[in-house]
C-alpha cells in the first residue's frame, strides 16, 4: 500500500520519486547489470533533457512519466525484504519492557548503566502513577 502524503508534494520532490519508481521498475525488469546500466543512463538523459521546462510543460511530463511507468510496470516487482510488499515486513517482533525484569542478574551486569538508569525510571513512574491516580488499594491487589 502506497503511503499517503500528509502534506503537499513539491514537483521536485514527485520528479524525484518518479526517476527511483522509474529506476527500481529497470531492475526489476533487467537481471543484467550492464543492460539494467544502460537503460538506467538512456531514462537518465530522457529526465535531463526535460529538466529545464516550463511549469505547465513539466507538470505534463510528469502525469505521462506516471502514467508510462503505471503501463510498464513490472508484473513481480521487487521489494526489500523489510519494505511493504516484502517477505519480511512487520516481522520484527518488539519484545514488551517487562521482559528485561526477568534477566538473570549476570546478563544484567553486563550493562550496568543501563539497568541502573531503568530502575531510576520505574521509581519515577511509579512515584508520578501513585500521584496521579493515588496508591492502589491492598484489596485490588490480591493481598488477603
Amino acid at each position: 500500500m502506497a503511503q499517503v502524503p500528509l502534506a503537499i508534494v513539491s514537483h521536485k520532490r514527485q520528479v524525484c520519486s518518479l526517476y527511483k519508481r522509474a529506476l527500481r521498475n529497470l531492475e526489476a525488469w533487467y537481471d543484467r547489470r550492464d543492460v539494467y546500466r544502460y537503460r538506467a543512463v538512456q531514462m537518465r538523459a530522457r529526465f535531463d533533457e526535460n529538466k529545464n521546462k516550463d511549469v505547465a510543460e513539466g507538470m505534463r511530463l510528469l502525469a505521462s512519466g506516471q502514467k508510462e511507468l503505471f503501463e510498464n510496470k513490472h508484473f513481480q516487482p521487487r521489494n526489500f525484504a523489510n519494505s511493504p510488499g516484502g517477505c519480511a515486513f512487520e516481522r520484527e517482533v518488539i519484545l514488551p519492557d517487562w521482559v528485561l525484569d526477568y534477566w538473570h542478574p549476570l546478563e544484567k551486569a553486563q550493562y550496568p548503566e543501563y539497568f541502573a538508569k531503568r530502575e531510576q525510571r520505574k521509581k519515577e513512574y511509579v512515584a508520578w502513577w501513585e500521584k496521579q491516580y493515588g496508591k492502589p488499594d491492598p484489596s485490588d491487589l490480591g493481598h488477603h
